[in-house]
């Protein structure tokens, strides 16, 4: 006999199952459970379709992790098999279907990506059973969203290349699968650029860094940075591939650029000269939107970007970038007239379709903050929404692509507990684990036309108070998971209550990856 498994998972133990049953993050959107177990053991073999080598490596490593065994490749179907399949149906690309009974376990995609999610979900039922007995169930999967992103500030604290694909491995758990990679700001340039050495000679690194409270305005005096050569991006994208997540890079401009003029003073509209930012907050001196060279420099640091990056989008950032020096900039002032403009707002238009022009050229489109809406949006432009939600409400209603992710409850940098007194340090706001829960990222004012042009949402890390990787994983976890449910699970099967249970067990993988989450939310769990 099979049950219908919908929103209301109390009926799960009056079936003869308990709670851990279902432990996926997150929650598939058709679960059905059936009758039986199946029994990994010595004799568990894996079959699999040619091009999903990686699952198949992938697979063997859960199954050693949680089992001590390393089950062998076969190439024919046994009598206690897992299947790896890919179908010619029409099934999306993410979707996929995991079948468990007596005899085997499958899992059947269009694609490697919906093969690669079903072995996520396999992976935390494994982590909620006590023996080798598997309740046997079938999901049939795939995504509300397509953009399911996770973001993180390399620039105000710089994170190793082994810190980076550990942050990945936890957006893969949650089938995350965009990574905005914020790489230059004032206070570091973290992208190794061939045609401009100086970016990371001396763009890469400050002479201190604020510590403590913004308003006490106090420095250290060490020496800070560092960078990521190319290789080393090649690396880090491949493996990111490997776990079907896309890496957006971010080149922010035309403000956060104090690091950049900072080792080419001639790109201001003062010639400088700047030092790497010290201390947190908005520069004045940002990229002189009437000096030709910047656009030859930004469009040459782009080649090698896109070079190194086959994302669809390329972040230009566009946030927080002050008019001062333009208003007071001759250069600035004639490019103002000569393009017919109505004032440095239009000059901003001016500086971003530009460069959206010459990436459009390069087969990419552009994304940035809802900044960019100001004095016109370039005409393919996608746009970040994280001043509330009114830019990306904006942006839709244009026919525009939008990303969801407003301050709150999408910045993860703010606190998570009302009483932060024993918490780190942190920028401020209060963004709990069940208020990013209860997002939703298309606003009810849309209609359900213009509600199609929400791509999804994402969550951000800025890191101007987290010095060390583990901070950051103590402010990412587990809000990530609360958001993939989010942006995975359709809005009638997500139940919060039981959420924070399946988190419970979910949390067993994340100490095997060794991860400094937090766990508030276990005082939450009746």
């Amino acid at each position: 006999m099979k049950h219908i498994l919908l929103i209301f998972f109390v009926l799960v133990p009056l079936l003869g199952y308990t709670q851990s049953t279902v432990s996926i993050i997150p929650f598939p959107n058709q679960l059905v459970t059936e009758d039986g177990f199946f029994s990994i053991n010595a004799q568990t073999e894996i079959v699999a379709d040619e091009g999903l080598e990686f699952e198949v490596k992938y697979l063997q490593s859960i199954i050693d992790n949680h089992f001590r065994i390393k089950p062998t490749v076969a190439k024919k179907l046994g009598e206690n098999v897992i299947l790896l399949q890919l179908s010619q149906s029409d099934m999306a690309e993410e979707a996929y279907e995991l079948h468990i009974t007596a005899e085997q376990i499958s899992i059947t995609a269009s694609e490697s990506t919906g093969v690669f999610y079903g072995l996520q979900s396999l992976r935390q039922i494994l982590a909620s059973i006590e023996e080798n007995r598997i309740p046997a169930m079938k999901i049939n999967d795939s995504p509300r969203f397509d953009w399911r992103g996770m973001h993180l500030d390399c620039s105000r604290h710089f994170f190793n290349p082994e810190e980076v694909k550990k942050y990945l491995d936890y957006m893969a758990l949650y089938k995350m699968n965009t990574f905005h990679w914020h790489l230059t700001e004032d206070q570091g340039w973290r992208i190794e650029i061939k045609a401009f050495p100086k970016l990371t000679e001396i763009g890469a690194w400050r002479t201190g860094t604020m510590v403590g409270k913004y308003d006490n305005h106090e420095y250290d005096s060490i020496r800070y940075g560092g960078f990521y050569t190319q290789e080393e991006i090649k690396e880090i994208v491949a493996y990111a591939k490997e776990r079907h997540i896309t890496v957006v890079p971010e080149i922010e401009m035309p403000g956060h650029s104090l690091a950049a003029l900072a080792a080419y003073p001639e790109l201001s509209c003062t010639g400088g000269p700047f030092q790497v930012a010290r201390k947190w907050g908005v520069f004045e001196d940002v990229y002189c939107a009437g000096n030709d060279s910047v656009f030859v420099f930004l469009e040459t640091v782009m080649d090698e970007v896109l070079i190194l990056f086959p994302s669809q989008y390329i972040h230009i950032g566009g946030d927080e970038s002050p008019k001062k020096r333009w208003e007071a900039c001759a250069k600035c002032q004639n490019r103002i007239k000569e393009e017919g403009l109505k004032d440095e707002h239009e000059l901003q238009s001016y500086f971003i379709q530009r460069m959206e022009q010459y990436l459009n050229a390069k087969g990419r489109k552009i994304i940035g903050w809802d900044e960019i809406l100001e004095g016109g949006l370039a005409p393919n432009a996608a746009v970040m929404s994280w001043r509330g939600t009114e830019g990306g409400i904006a942006a839709a209603r244009e026919a525009h692509s939008v990303v969801m992710s407003p301050g709150s409850p999408c910045y993860f940098d703010h606190y998570q507990v009302k009483d932060p007194t024993n918490e780190p340090l942190a920028i401020g706001g209060y963004n709990p684990l069940d208020k990013v829960y209860a997002y939703e990222p298309i606003p009810e004012s849309l209609s359900p036309t213009e509600g199609d042009y929400i791509m999804g949402a994402q969550g951000n890390v800025w890191t101007e108070y987290m010095k060390s990787f583990d901070h950051v994983e103590y402010m990412a976890l587990p809000r990530m998971s609360a958001l993939s449910e989010v942006l995975w699970t359709q809005p009638e099967f997500k139940n919060y209550k039981d959420f924070l249970h399946r988190l419970k067990y979910n949390t067993q993988i994340l100490d095997e990856m060794g991860a400094n989450y937090s766990k508030h939310f276990l005082s939450d769990i009746k």
